[in-house]
């Protein structure tokens, strides 16, 4: 049987790679070569030894870029030379959000890259339903990030499908931050304030086209009402799952308001439910994406709404995996997305 390399993270911080063999493609299959991979929070979590749900040994990768190699005999939704990202979450299809088309919530959800096998190896064969076709001009760089903007996409897409006249503010400008703002941008919002107390952050942020509020310069909610006015803004997004910024989305939501929860958080909040409750503010949870998010990432992507370059800041080989993460923990702040080459 055919070989391959593969990464395995076999403890926290602790990456090898082993010659494993490819497996063969099934009829409704396909094996893709692998181009770019993005390193994300959550991957960060597991090289730290602190993602809740994720064991050892494990290979990661699940922002991916990838061509088609090889189709199985049933497979009509793409062929060979596509080029491809991978939705990496395995489904029961059988459960009740399964069954009514929120598989994202799927009762027994295993992510590519954390529960189950991920995407770091020079091949990988996967159920075609899972593929999305990417547009030729894209580059792989550009494809990898399709998946961090499909999380962005479903988040601004749990308040409104389309933002126009709508007014936003995301607390948060890590690259999903970012992404949200420019999304919400791209729909139509009338006015967009990212809030973040990196400066590197800031003008990450600014070079995108995005307002932007240094908290710890200005207090936020005069930054808010003059850029929203008195009415302030329809919709919060908080996104960096911090109890502080969960407590600045509900002292500064205006009354009748929507938050949208996009951070993923470590500790538990405290939630002031009584101003919840007496502002009738509207919480919205938000957990990955569905293939329609997807959809509408290559969508605003092709059509010249996001700009993606200036948050891919570091790029590494396949066999630099470890050197990757190493430099996000040097550089912190400064390392937006850090986009590992699998042909380098």
């Amino acid at each position: 049987m055919a070989k391959m390399t593969q990464a395995i993270m076999t403890e926290p911080g602790n990456i090898i790679y082993q010659e494993v063999d490819i497996p063969e493609v099934k009829p409704d299959q396909i094996k893709v070569k692998m181009k770019r991979i993005g390193i994300c929070g959550s991957d960060i979590h597991v090289n730290h030894g602190k993602h809740p749900y994720t064991s050892y040994p494990v290979v990661q990768g699940h922002e991916v870029s990838a061509e088609v190699v090889e189709t199985g005999k049933d497979v009509t939704t793409c062929k060979v030379g596509d080029k491809v990202t991978i939705q990496p979450q395995v489904v029961c299809g059988k459960c009740y959000p399964c069954t009514h088309g929120m598989y994202n919530d799927c009762e027994v959800l295993k992510v590519m890259g954390f529960q189950t096998t991920g995407m770091a190896s020079d091949y990988f064969v996967v159920d075609a339903n899972k593929a999305l076709v990417l547009p030729e001009e894209m580059s792989w760089d550009h494809g990898a990030m399709i998946e961090p903007l499909a999380v962005a996409v479903h988040a601004v897409r749990r308040y409104a499908a389309d933002m126009t006249g709508k007014k936003a503010v995301v607390l948060g400008g890590g690259p999903i931050g970012n992404l949200v703002a420019q999304t919400a941008k791209a729909l139509g919002a009338e006015v967009v304030l990212l809030s973040e107390l990196s400066a590197y952050r800031l003008d990450t942020a600014k070079k995108c086209g995005i307002a932007t509020v240094n908290p710890s310069e200005k207090d936020l909610l005069e930054a808010i009402i003059e850029a929203c006015g008195e009415d302030r803004a329809d919709v919060i997004f908080e996104c960096i799952g911090i109890n502080p910024t969960m407590k600045q989305a509900i002292a500064y939501a205006r009354k009748g308001s929507h938050i949208v929860v996009v951070g993923v958080f470590a500790d538990l909040a405290t939630v002031d439910m009584a101003a919840v409750q007496d502002h009738e503010l509207t919480l919205l949870g938000s957990a990955m994406y569905r293939e329609e998010d997807y959809i509408k990432a290559i969508e605003l992507v092709a059509a010249g709404k996001i700009e993606f370059e200036t948050l891919i800041t570091h790029r590494f080989g396949f066999r630099e995996f470890k050197k990757g993460y190493d430099t996000i923990d040097l550089e912190k702040d400064k390392a937006m997305k850090v986009m590992i080459n699998m042909e380098a």
